[in-house]
Order: structure tokens, then C-alpha cells, then sequence
């Protein structure tokens, strides 16, 4: 025989140690389904009783969901045999008065009949909305614990290959896919697609570095839907600069520029994702040969560094000193003054240590020297550095982005000093792409 609700504990009953009243109290609805399952009630008794699914029964039990409609407080609190004012919903007497057929409250406290409006329509037609409503809230703990999976995510994505981000990226992607297909309170919806905006642009820069160039356009675009949902000047910032490194790599720089554009004019506000978009765009401008502008862009990314940049930290989107070398390295490369490159790279490589715990930018900064060499013509030592640039990362991380710019070092040296060292350079950087074909890449992100 089913368990039954005994009225008796509502006043008696202990929960964690504590009195049921205070949970009562605080309208703590996850507290209670516990409390009964605990005592016997199971979870498809308790949804029975209270008028709603099993499945949101066990939801709610698990803090997955919370109770805030009235309308569903008060089922609870009938269907539970809960005295109403231990919850703070009223008196019992008055409970019944305003569920009597046809009445309704006037100015003045008077009843009068609802004429020809369809009392009960209106009626289900209210604790429908209040259903859905209730449904549709994300509770705030699960909102919390969505926020630091995605900057657990940010924290170790700088050292992880991106095979192995990409499948954990995945998880937190489908979650909150499904939350965000619900309909959600506008203050929570912006949280959602916020988080939504950061995992995207991990899966799209994750796809970059394996040379999956199409892919990691979709993902970029989807990061930037998601960032202008979120009404966060930061992260629409944050996006485009990220997207813009796509075509710097893979594609044309021009649109680097373009894209470094759009980021900057969100705000006139200096932030760091600012000084990213700023550095980034030098980067471009120097490589499409446009060095007076690189070098006004140089200055801008210094000044926006200087007013809002990051302390030293190796968190994922976040844009210490480093970083900010790092992308000044490839400017200068460019632009071709390697002296004030080779010293923008000892000081970006000193901070990042000598066990850097983002490894693909001490290799990337190492390559931008390389290619100092070979415009040097110091061919023999520019590809000895390039394939020690690659050989020193993990096998996993040895992706597309980089394989693609040490075969930039290998073309940039002269034909008549293509031997030797530059054979070795060459083969070896084919052996990396057949192996990394092995590996496979985008597996976890597809149907």
C-alpha cells in the first residue's frame, strides 16, 4: 500500500537535523519532496498529489528546478496536507473563499459574478501560465554549476589538446542547448547565452587549431549569435577578436581587419578583449603590408593594455602581457624588423616559462622567430628552430595551425637553400600531418 502523508509531520518532522516548519517557511519545495521520499512517499505519490508530472516531481527533488508560481505553491501545500500559513500563503478560510465558483475580488473587497467571460477558462487559463512559467525557470544552483563547468573549461583549455576539449566542450554545449530551448526569464537566458558564447568559441578555436577552417567558421558565428543575445558588451568584444584570428591563419587577413573592426566598435570602453581585437588587427595589417597602420594599430593595443589588460593568468579569452607579446611578435615579424621582434619574443618566452603551461603560443612565438631567420637568411638556423618549435609540443598538440606556419617558415626560405635542414623541416612537418590525421578531430561535435 502507497504511503500516505501524515499532517502530523509538518509540525513534528525533522529534515537534515532541522525542523520541517523552517523549510516550510522558506518555500524550500526541494527540501520537502526529499523529506517525503525519505519517509516513504515515492516521487510518482507526491506528483500525483500535487498535480504535476513525475518526471518534474523528481526534478525538483533533485534542485533541478524550483517552485516559485503561487498558484503551484498552493497545490503543493493543499495536495500535501500542508497548513497554508506555514508556507505564507494565507489563511485556509481565505483560500477556499477565492476558489468559489465564479468569484472574484473588486475594488472594496466586494464579489460579483464574472458574466460572460468564461470564469473557469480564465481560471486554467492562469494556472497554465503559472505552469508554464515555473517550468520554464532554470534553478539557480544549476545555473551556477554551468557558469564553472565553462571556466573549469576556460582554465584548462590553454594546456589540453583539442581533441579532448572538443568532447568535453560537447557535454556543456548540449546542455545548455536544452535549457536555452526552454523559455527562460530574460536575466537568465542573458547568463545562459553567455555561457553559450564562451563554449562556442572554445569549440571554434579548439576546430581552428585542427584546420577544420569551415566548421570553426560555423562555431564563430554561432559564439557571436550567442554573445549579442547576451547583452555583454565584453563578450561580443571578446567573439569577433577571437573570430578574427580564423582568417589570419586560414584565409585572408584583410578580413582579420574587418573583423578586429567590428570588435572595437562595440564599445568605447577599453577592455582586454579590446586590446586582444586591437593587437590582433596589427598583427593582420602588418601582413597584408600595411605597416603604418600596423604601427598606429601597435600603439592602440599598447594604450587599451595599459588601460584595462589582464594580470598574468593563463585562463582561456583573457589577455595578460604575454599574450599581448605574443601578437606584437608577429606584427613585428611581419613588418620585418626582426630586432625589435627577436626582443618583443625573449620577453614574451620568458614569461611564459620554460615549461609553458600554454604551449601553443610559446610554439607559435618560436615559429614567428624562425621566419625572423629565414628573412635573416639564416635558412639552416630558421629551420632547425621551426621543427624544434614543433618537435617540443605533445603529439596531440601538434595541429594544423601549426603545422600550416612552419610550412610558412619552410616556403619562406629561398629556393637555393632548400636542403639539408629545410629537407629535414619539410618531411617532418608531413609526418606530423599524417599522423595528426590519425588522431581525428571533430568526432564529438558531430550528429
Amino acid at each position: 500500500m502507497a504511503a500516505q502523508v501524515d499532517p502530523e509531520w509538518w509540525s513534528s518532522g525533522l529534515w537534515n537535523g532541522r525542523p520541517i516548519s523552517e523549510f516550510l517557511r522558506r518555500r524550500d519545495i526541494t527540501a520537502v519532496f526529499r523529506f517525503l521520499h525519505a519517509r516513504g512517499v515515492s516521487y510518482g505519490r507526491i506528483a500525483g498529489l500535487v498535480g504535476v508530472s513525475a518526471n518534474r516531481a523528481a526534478e525538483i527533488a533533485k534542485g533541478a528546478r524550483q517552485v516559485t508560481a503561487y498558484e503551484v505553491l498552493e497545490r503543493i501545500a493543499d495536495g500535501l496536507n500542508i497548513p497554508r500559513p506555514a508556507m505564507g500563503l494565507g489563511r485556509d478560510e481565505d483560500a477556499v473563499a477565492s476558489r468559489a465558483p465564479g468569484a472574484v475580488a473588486v475594488e472594496g473587497g466586494a464579489d460579483r459574478s464574472l458574466v460572460g467571460v468564461g470564469a473557469s477558462n480564465l481560471v486554467r487559463l492562469r494556472l497554465g501560465l503559472d505552469e508554464a512559467l515555473a517550468a520554464s525557470s532554470v534553478a539557480p544552483r544549476q545555473l551556477e554549476l554551468i557558469e564553472e563547468s565553462a571556466s573549469e573549461r576556460m582554465r584548462v583549455y590553454p594546456s589540453a589538446s583539442p581533441q579532448v576539449m572538443l568532447a568535453m566542450l560537447a557535454a556543456d554545449c548540449r546542455e545548455v542547448q536544452v535549457l536555452s530551448l526552454r523559455r527562460q526569464p530574460a536575466a537568465v537566458q542573458a547568463r545562459l547565452s553567455g555561457m553559450a558564447a564562451l563554449l562556442a568559441t572554445m569549440c571554434a578555436d579548439a576546430l581552428m587549431r585542427l584546420g577544420d577552417v569551415a566548421e570553426a567558421r560555423r562555431w564563430y558565428g554561432t559564439a557571436i549569435h550567442a554573445a549579442d543575445d547576451s547583452g555583454e558588451p565584453r563578450f561580443r568584444v571578446l567573439v569577433r577578436a577571437q573570430a578574427a584570428m580564423l582568417p589570419y591563419y586560414f584565409g585572408d587577413p584583410t578580413q582579420t581587419v574587418a573583423l578586429a573592426d567590428a570588435a572595437l566598435a562595440v564599445t568605447s570602453i577599453a577592455s582586454s578583449p579590446g586590446a586582444l581585437a586591437a593587437a590582433g588587427r596589427a598583427r593582420a595589417l602588418a601582413r597584408i603590408g600595411a605597416a603604418d597602420q600596423a604601427r598606429s594599430a601597435i600603439d592602440q593595443a599598447r594604450r587599451l593594455f595599459d588601460q584595462a589588460g589582464d594580470e598574468d593568468t593563463d585562463v582561456a579569452f583573457r589577455f595578460p602581457a604575454k599574450r599581448l607579446l605574443f601578437y606584437l611578435s608577429g606584427a613585428y615579424t611581419w613588418l620585418g624588423d626582426t630586432d625589435e621582434a627577436y626582443r618583443v619574443q625573449d620577453e614574451a618566452l620568458r614569461l611564459y616559462g620554460a615549461a609553458p603551461t600554454v604551449p601553443i603560443d610559446a610554439a607559435l612565438i618560436t615559429l614567428d622567430r624562425s621566419m625572423c631567420l629565414a628573412q635573416d637568411r639564416r635558412a639552416t638556423e630558421a629551420a632547425v628552430t621551426a621543427r624544434d618549435a614543433v618537435a617540443d609540443l605533445p603529439e596531440t598538440q601538434r595541429t594544423e595551425i601549426i603545422l600550416t606556419r612552419a610550412t610558412d617558415v619552410a616556403t619562406a626560405i629561398p629556393d637555393e637553400s632548400r636542403r639539408g635542414e629545410v629537407a629535414v623541416l619539410t618531411d617532418y612537418v608531413r609526418a606530423c600531418r599524417e599522423s595528426a590525421r590519425r588522431l581525428g578531430t571533430t568526432a564529438a561535435l558531430r550528429p
